[in-house]
């Protein structure tokens, strides 16, 4: 074999094992770094530690496999969860009811994303960020700017274990194999990663892109609201100020992944090895009692160096 034969594949090698490689390695790292690190109670810790990230994250990857952005998530996640545990003081609602409405919050704020973004014609960047001021604003609204306390028992379980395995990490499961279905194996995921890959040609074969759009984005919003909910029970408290940043954690999951930008091209599986990856680093990094101020940069860097990694793939 030839070396201008060998590259491609060692590149197509790179790019199917690369990043369960890096999982792999950075994990041994920190197992050598610090003894805690690969004992059961700590590998559960990271599991429901990504948990919020990543249903945020699977969201992120519908939106960005049709081209388009969110960056509303982490004030939706506020929202919801303020908006459940306003329902849940004291046992006031059926906790079914308070689960109902978080995700109809956001949903509701995903949906009207999806309509400025498909009928009124802005680019997602631009709507998305001013959705996500005015969520945060309203979060503020419903919680009279104070945390929501004294919630309900049956919706702080939410936020609990089954039997040693913590429910968020259930629900993430949950709504990842969803998504994993329904890109995989339903007309929806085709049509969503048609649109990405060229939206002109898919209002050409009959796809309707404008409904494609609403879909993904409601659907996004509906997973904050479920992520805001796992919060809120976890935290036993809504906080009108929580979920500050999660947005930009969640796509670079994504894109680390292997998610393009750009759109058409992304795997649910890669959007869990990155949501893990990145896990791994912040729990590594919590346990060597880094500064939270250089945490900061490391993820600044992640972000950076996963735009970067995107577009090499794309010009490959």
């Amino acid at each position: 074999m030839t070396t201008n034969q060998a590259q491609p594949r060692f590149s197509s090698i790179l790019q199917t094992w690369g990043l369960p490689i890096a999982l792999l390695l950075i994990g041994a790292a920190m197992s050598f770094a610090h003894p805690a690190f690969l004992t059961t109670t700590n590998l559960i810790n990271v599991a429901r530690q990504v948990s919020i990230n990543g249903i945020l994250a699977v969201g992120v990857t519908l939106v960005l496999l049709t081209g388009g952005v969110d960056l509303s998530l982490g004030s939706v996640v506020a929202l919801a969860g303020v908006v459940a545990a306003s329902l849940a003081q004291a046992g006031a609602y059926p906790v079914f009811i308070v689960v109902a409405a978080g995700v109809a919050a956001g949903a509701c704020c995903g949906a009207i994303n999806g309509v400025v973004v498909t009928r009124g014609r802005v680019p997602s960047f631009i709507a998305t960020l001013g959705m996500m001021t005015a969520a945060r604003g309203l979060a503020l609204v419903v919680s009279n700017g104070r945390p929501v306390s004294n919630l309900s028992p049956d919706f702080t379980r939410l936020g609990g274990d089954l039997g040693r395995l913590p429910i968020p990490v259930i629900v993430f499961a949950v709504v990842a194999l969803l998504a994993w279905v329904v890109l995989k194996h339903f007309r929806l995921g085709r049509h969503i990663h048609a649109v990405g890959g060229n939206p002109e040609a898919a209002r050409a074969a009959g796809i309707r892109v404008g409904a494609i759009g609403m879909i993904v984005y409601t659907a996004c919003g509906a997973l904050a609201g479920v992520a805001g909910l796992v919060l809120a029970a976890r935290t036993t408290t809504g906080q009108p100020n929580a979920g500050v940043g999660y947005e930009l954690d969640a796509i670079a999951a994504v894109v680390i992944g292997g998610t393009s930008l750009s759109g058409g091209v992304g795997r649910i599986s890669g959007t869990i090895l990155g949501v893990l990856l990145i896990g791994v680093i912040n729990n590594g990094l919590d346990l060597l009692a880094v500064s939270s101020y250089y945490q900061a940069i490391v993820k600044g860097v992640i972000i950076i160096g996963a735009v970067w990694l995107d577009r090499n793939r794309q010009h490959s």
